[in-house]
């Protein structure tokens, strides 16, 4: 394997080192020492002018991800629901009014309303319970399937402001994002002021 692609794999596994080459706010010389003692490089020139091509790289194709997933979220609809709450359990159950979603060992709850939630709370076994939380809902339309970094970079807007996500689903046209109550307005706010 050539130095450019072990510089690329080992990158790979480093989201914010890869955020900085983007910007451009690295110091390729520092960086270029880091890689090449954890690769074990003997050649500092080689990995410094593999992270400088890397860097070009990431600035064009990601201006255009970012650009686009911009673009879509200005153009969506985003409404905000509060009182959602969530439960994760390995229980099966009919609901009324929750949505549910069954992964490989638990099901989770989306429950919309304070007695739906009340209600399921007793019928299950719960591993987990966020209560009273938020949804933010991202109608986006059809073009949000065939946009690769929608998703990423909707997350990376809130995860930059430190707001957690505690439940994401993205689904055909729609994006749901379950917030906690407090960073609810803030997480709208930075969506619509896209």
């Amino acid at each position: 394997m050539t130095i450019s692609n072990l510089v690329r794999v080992y990158l790979k596994n480093k989201p914010y080192t890869l955020e900085a080459l983007e910007n451009g706010i690295v110091n390729f010389s520092a960086l270029a020492r880091v890689v090449q003692r954890s690769l074990k490089i003997k050649n500092y020139h080689a990995v410094k002018a593999a992270l400088r091509r890397y860097a070009e790289e990431l600035r064009k194709r990601n201006m255009g991800i970012e650009k686009h997933a911009a673009e879509l979220l200005g153009d969506s609809r985003i409404t905000i629901q509060s009182g959602v709450s969530v439960v994760i359990t390995p229980d099966d159950v009919r609901t009324e009014t929750s949505s549910k979603i069954k992964l490989k060992d638990y099901y989770v709850y989306l429950a919309y309303e304070a007695d739906e939630f009340k209600k399921l709370k007793k019928q299950v076994k719960a591993v987990k319970i966020h209560e009273d939380a938020a949804a933010i809902i991202i109608q986006s339309g059809e073009r949000l399937e065939d946009l690769p970094g929608f998703v990423a970079f909707t997350a990376s807007l809130l995860a930059e402001q430190n707001i957690n996500i505690i439940e994401f689903i993205s689904c055909y046209t729609d994006t749901l994002l379950v917030v906690s109550k407090i960073d609810a307005l803030k997480s709208h706010e930075l969506l619509v002021g896209r």
